[in-house]
């Protein structure tokens, strides 16, 4: 494979984006190589530049048009591109969380266990063992997709949607999990609960979250939101 065929698309967003595509699908290198540029974006200090944002594989810059325009934007982004600064990629925060997997809490495990070839023993035991990472933020305010887990959970949705899960949900698909952010309807299933709250609307920083954390279910309690620590790793 050529380096061009590497190279991220530069796409043309609304009238005040672009966004940077490192890929189509969902890769592990390609959301790392999305995280990567977003820092280098932000360490860059692009003059009229106002919002930098992650998604799965891409990265919305949006810029203000009355101080700057979308060429000269485009052109400094590609210099970012071009040169080849390596940034670290590697998580800021690990986030260790309580999750409960007994039956009244994780409706699906079952279920999920069997789809995964799985024990629903060792099912709780993959998910605590895995140390996951924030790959994008959205759906729900501060809601965080977290992957990725082994092969065997590339788990398809449902075929149809379950009514409402509660806040604090630990739902999973695709090789992701999700800590649910509200009650609301959803196609991924059920496996544990947490009392995290991804979404403090009252606090200067209502996201709990940030694309690139690290996460860890665990067991054991303290006094903080549902439980959970942060630890900041540099």
């Amino acid at each position: 494979m050529t380096a061009n065929e590497h190279a991220p698309e530069l796409l043309p967003l609304g009238v005040d984006g672009i966004l940077v595509r490192f890929a189509r699908t969902l890769t592990e290198e390609a959301n790392t190589r999305a995280l990567g540029f977003r820092n280098q974006v932000e360490d860059a200090a692009i003059a009229g530049v106002t919002e930098v944002a992650s998604s799965l594989v891409s990265v919305r810059v949006g810029f203000d048009p009355q101080t700057t325009n979308r060429a000269a934007v485009t052109n400094a982004l590609s210099a970012l591109i071009k040169s080849h600064v390596i940034i670290d990629a590697s998580p800021r925060r690990l986030w260790r969380i309580p999750a409960a997997f007994g039956a009244e809490f994780a409706p699906q495990l079952n279920e999920v266990a069997a789809l995964a070839g799985l024990t629903p023993e060792q099912a709780i035991a993959d998910i605590e063992a895995a140390t996951v990472r924030v790959i994008a933020i959205g759906f729900a305010p501060g809601q965080p997709y977290l992957g990725m887990l082994p092969d065997h959970w590339d788990l398809p949705r449902q075929s149809e949607l379950t009514d409402s899960l509660p806040r604090g949900a630990l739902i999973t698909a695709v090789r992701q999990l999700i800590i649910w952010a509200a009650d609301a309807p959803t196609g991924w299933r059920h496996i544990g609960q947490t009392a995290f709250r991804v979404y403090l609307p009252e606090t200067s920083t209502p996201f709990a979250f940030e694309p690139g954390d690290a996460v860890r279910a665990i067991q054991g309690n303290t006094d903080t939101n549902g439980g959970a620590t942060c630890e900041v790793l540099r």
